[in-house]
């Protein structure tokens, strides 16, 4: 029995006519991602980043060479308000992470690009997050895992579209 047993228990015994199914689900799902986050935060401390910095670090990254995204595009990629994307790029900036360069196609507007210690950095600090996620599935198993990923995809593809 875990916590969200317990509360859903309550529920019932309080108000028998409630269906708390969903709340099973989605107290769970909270749960996990409060766990999961927790662990992940502790991998990205060793590195002295956070998940902001890593999100942008990990989102110039996974663009692909030569590892340099708009502001814009980071924007989109990471779904953060503007002025929090530019906060987030000033800290990597001052860090030697991540520099900014006048974009070639629009001299009025820049790039954000990975130098070349913030891609060394980002490479090491992946493997580590990996390996702490695929720690935190430990408990399921390989097909386990694969139907968990179809049902948490549908959840989620059902949450966008309420």
């Amino acid at each position: 029995m875990d916590h969200v047993d317990f509360v859903t228990q309550q529920w019932e015994r309080e108000r028998p006519d409630l269906d708390v199914s969903a709340m099973a689900v989605i107290g769970r799902v909270g749960r996990l991602a409060q766990a999961y986050q927790k662990e992940m935060q502790k991998t990205w401390a060793r590195y002295d980043l956070n998940g902001a910095k890593f999100d942008v670090l990990a989102t110039l990254r996974r663009a692909g060479a030569p590892y340099c995204l708009s502001p814009g595009d980071l924007l989109q990629a990471t779904m953060v308000a503007s002025g929090t994307m530019t906060n987030r790029i000033d800290r990597l900036v001052d860090a030697g992470l991540v520099a900014r360069s006048v974009n070639p196609e629009d001299s009025r507007s820049f790039l954000i690009e990975l130098t070349p210690e913030g891609l060394r950095l980002i490479n090491e600090v992946v493997e580590a997050h990996v390996a702490t996620q695929a720690r935190l599935l430990d408990g399921l198993g390989a097909e386990e895992q694969t139907v968990l990923t179809e049902l948490l995809s549908k959840a989620l593809t059902s949450a966008d579209n309420a």
